[in-house]
């Protein structure tokens, strides 16, 4: 019933709410009558407003009728109340003046005291001294002789003499002499506390760090939490003066020095701390409130700063450059990590992010460069010093062959030299980038090469806009030619170097699709040429359109009899046509250079956070050397 009622109550106040204070919802008398109410008629309640309203003018008045009857009791109440005040004051200022007394009486009863006090120990301390002068002879040369252990190293002794005065000190802690002993004695074991700490600062063997430890656990001056604290931050900060003595100036030299410092000198931490101080838990659990797990945690976020600290340098060093050595730098921290596993603090998986940051950092700044470079080219480019189709009229000599697994760089480019300077640059940064290669970095790749080659595009056309006026029939033509190798020969040649890298297989297992499907999810790996064809339809000839029954997309081939402008200057010129000379290039222009930064087909494993182990497989460079594959994560 009671719940109902509360209901009820609860159903009211809901109603009403908007219609009183929150303050009279918990009283009683306010729920009671909303009760009330929701039981009334229609008439009883059209008559309650009126009711209420006389009910309040009959109280009213009551209330000044009782205030006219009773007013001479008010004012003797406001009386007495004004002369209780007043009193209270004086009892007050009474005992104010007593309590600032007392504390001077106070302090003469305790002078008096102490002064006896003294006199009296005075006297026993010369009777005392009288009948035990050779025993007090022998406590008054205990801090020498505890001085001397400390600083010949004799800590087993002077650890007994500090056992010895902690007694004496139980015992007569009154007496001052005793004061001053354990006073001296005290410097002393701080000394050797001193002397054991700056021990496990040093290069120090696991033997004499369990000596040290054990020393400092007879000391009794850590607890159990506090000496592995302590024990950590000694070695930690030998640790970092062997890691502040390497030198900063050759980044790749300071990153490898620490990489192996850390791993050398950190993995023996470990095991001396492991060998001391026996933990029954996980190093990678978490803390909780549990005494022994708390002090595992100790060591566990100990080991979280270093891993923390080594990767901050690591990154630092990256930032600053290490001269195209990001390959041999990743192998030797995943054997870092490699190692730490076995101390279950393989730290690998966060080595990634921060080899793809740099890598792709170094791409963009190669690809920056390549743009400028090719900017700087076309201001100096002039179409009537250009020869005519040369990479068509190089004899068969000449033409590197095509090697199994490698890719051939379009000799045509060889006709135009900033295409050709801009491909060496391209191939470069390939190449660099080659050596650690995540996968996940196909987008970013791509975006860089695409912005690139919009840029490169768009430096074309400014040159046509420029020199249009200008243009002879041949320049023209050779002109058309330059746009034509750009658009046939260069693009497609850089988009299969990016499915070198990044092998569109490969893509579509990680992304659990088939290879047919990967167009649908953009262009991840492959250039989207169609932004590039737009901006140099008005330059190049109309072309057909023949449909990929494949794809469904449309792409752009000659079809027929008609032939592209290049080939025909190829028919036209004829391979008798052209001197010899034309064949030879300034340095700086000569294509040749490609074959030397030619891409291997047999790309190794790229980058991933789903592969554990450094990889074994090499990549056969174009000019028959090897270099190592970027190693996986």
């Amino acid at each position: 019933m009671a719940l109902v009622d509360v209901e009820d109550e609860s159903i009211l106040a809901s109603i009403f709410r908007e219609s009183f204070p929150d303050s009279w919802r918990d009283q009683p008398d306010f729920a009671a009558y909303l009760l009330e109410l929701s039981g009334c008629g229609v008439e009883r309640l059209g008559r309650e407003p009126e009711r209420l309203r006389e009910e309040r003018a009959q109280i009213l008045q009551q209330t000044r009728e009782l205030a006219f009857r009773n007013y001479k009791t008010f004012i003797r109440t406001a009386e007495c109340t004004e002369d209780i005040y007043r009193r209270f004051g004086l009892v007050e200022a009474g005992v104010s003046s007593l309590l600032g007394k007392l504390p001077g009486f106070q302090e003469g009863c305790r002078r008096f005291v102490k002064r006896a006090e003294e006199i009296g120990s005075s006297r026993r301390m010369n009777t005392l001294t009288l009948n035990r002068h050779t025993e007090i002879l022998e406590i008054l040369e205990i801090p020498q002789l505890m001085d001397t252990c400390v600083r010949n190293g004799y800590y087993e002794e002077a650890l007994e003499l500090a056992a010895y005065v902690h007694r004496l000190e139980k015992k007569h802690s009154t007496i001052p002499v005793i004061q001053g002993i354990v006073s001296e004695v005290r410097q002393s074991a701080q000394l050797m506390l001193n002397q054991l700490v700056q021990q496990l600062r040093t290069n120090i063997q696991l033997p004499a760090c369990l000596r040290v430890i054990g020393y400092l656990r007879r000391m009794d001056v850590f607890t159990e939490a506090e000496l592995r604290i302590k024990f950590l931050q000694s070695r930690d900060a030998w640790l970092r003066s062997i890691q502040g003595s390497i030198a900063e100036d050759d980044p790749y030299f300071h990153i490898t020095k620490t990489i192996e410092t850390c791993r050398v000198h950190l993995f023996d931490i470990i095991t001396q701390y492991r060998a001391i101080f026996s933990d029954e838990d996980s190093l990678m659990l978490p803390p909780s409130s549990d005494h022994a797990v708390n002090e595992s945690a100790i060591f566990h976020g100990w080991v979280l700063q270093k891993v923390s600290e080594f990767l901050q340098i690591l990154e630092r060093d990256l930032q600053r450059g290490v001269g195209g050595r990001l390959d041999s730098l990743l192998g030797q921290c995943m054997y870092f990590g490699l190692s730490f596993s076995r101390v279950g603090a393989d730290f690998r998986g966060q080595l990634a992010p921060i080899f793809q940051q740099i890598a792709i950092q170094t791409f963009g700044r190669a690809t920056m460069e390549a743009v400028d470079k090719f900017q700087e080219e076309m201001n100096l480019y002039t179409l009537s010093s250009a020869p005519a189709v040369l990479g068509s009229t190089i004899p068969p000599t000449m033409v590197p062959t095509n090697q199994p697994g490698t890719l051939q760089p379009p000799m045509v480019l060889l006709d135009f030299p900033p295409l050709a300077c801009f491909l060496n640059n391209f191939l470069t940064a390939f190449n660099d980038l080659r050596l650690c290669c995540p996968i996940a970095l196909t987008q970013d790749v791509t975006a860089y090469l695409e912005g690139a080659l919009d840029k490169v595009t768009k430096v074309i056309v400014a040159f046509h806009r420029a020199e249009e006026a200008a243009f002879s029939v041949r320049e023209q033509e050779l002109f058309v030619q330059f746009c034509t190798v750009f658009l046939e020969d260069l693009v497609p040649y850089l988009n299969r170097c990016l499915q070198v890298l990044f092998p569109p297989a490969q893509i579509a297992q990680i992304l659990g699709i088939a290879p047919t499907q990967l167009h649908r999810h953009g262009n991840l790996g492959t250039i989207n040429v169609t932004v590039i064809q737009e901006a140099l339809a008005f330059i190049l000839p109309k072309k057909e359109t023949v449909f990929l029954a494949e794809s469904g997309t449309a792409s752009p081939e000659w079809t027929g009899d008609l032939k592209s402008p290049l080939e025909e200057s190829i028919e036209q010129a004829g391979n008798s046509s052209l001197p010899q000379a034309h064949l030879k290039l300034p340095p700086e222009h000569n294509l040749l250079e490609v074959t030397a930064h030619e891409l291997s087909v047999e790309q190794g494993p790229n980058l991933t956070v789903e592969d554990k182990n450094p990889p074994e497989e090499e990549i056969q460079a174009a000019d028959g050397g090897s270099s190592p594959t970027a190693a996986t994560t």
